[in-house]
């Protein structure tokens, strides 16, 4: 059986230490959806995530992963605080406005190489759903089918937006002439594999003392 499903169904029995034990399991992953996003308030936005799984935890029917519904209430948790924190007069549309629209170009906070930093930035200038759906392809390594129950589209959108995705990321890296040409060449070349390469990053440091 589903590890997941397992702590679940005691969960719903009031085994509420299999409760803890199962958002436990899934910090590391809710961590880095929001700190991808976000600046400031990480470790809150988790905690209303898993809050807001906990008192809809009944309404869990197993037609996805937990983790798959998990990540769909992480998505609603982000929007909703993107509506609002967003600037002063800056509408949300996930498919068209990016988190440096809404909240402003945020600091990079990642320690790494300068190719991460620099796709970390370019994924905070697509639009928000983009970037959603790039991230659980390259970080969780989410089939396009549970991709799709996260954003609330069909499969075969999916695809079209991972390939709208990668375009969209290659080319603000190709303009971004803060950077010099020579590093824009060179991520852009292998958006891919620096993408892949900010897993584990995004969880240093902060994610250990949040987790600790």
């Amino acid at each position: 059986m589903d590890p997941d499903i397992e702590l679940l169904d005691a969960w719903r029995s009031g085994d509420n230490s299999a409760g803890s034990k199962l958002l436990r399991r899934h910090f590391r992953t809710l961590f880095r959806f929001f700190r991808s996003k976000v600046t400031q308030g990480v470790e809150d936005l988790v905690q209303q995530t898993m809050l807001a799984c906990a008192e809809g935890a009944h309404r869990f029917r197993g037609d996805s992963s937990f983790k798959t519904y998990l990540l769909a209430i992480a998505r609603t948790q982000l929007l909703m605080h993107l509506r609002k924190y967003s600037r002063k007069g800056k509408q949300l549309d996930q498919l068209e406005s990016s988190i440096a629209d809404v909240l402003g170009s945020p600091s990079v906070v990642v320690a790494g190489k300068d190719e991460q930093k620099l796709v970390l930035t370019a994924l905070r200038h697509i639009p928000i759903d983009l970037q959603i759906a790039v991230e659980l392809h390259y970080w969780e390594e989410m089939r396009i089918d549970d991709i799709a129950v996260v954003i609330g589209v069909p499969s075969g959108t999916v695809k079209s937006r991972l390939n709208r995705a990668r375009r969209l990321v290659r080319e603000w890296i190709l303009k971004a002439e803060a950077y010099p040409a020579a590093l824009r060449e060179t991520t852009a070349g292998d958006v891919e594999n620096w993408a892949r390469s900010l897993r584990e990053k995004l969880l240093e440091d902060k994610a250990d003392d949040a987790e600790g």
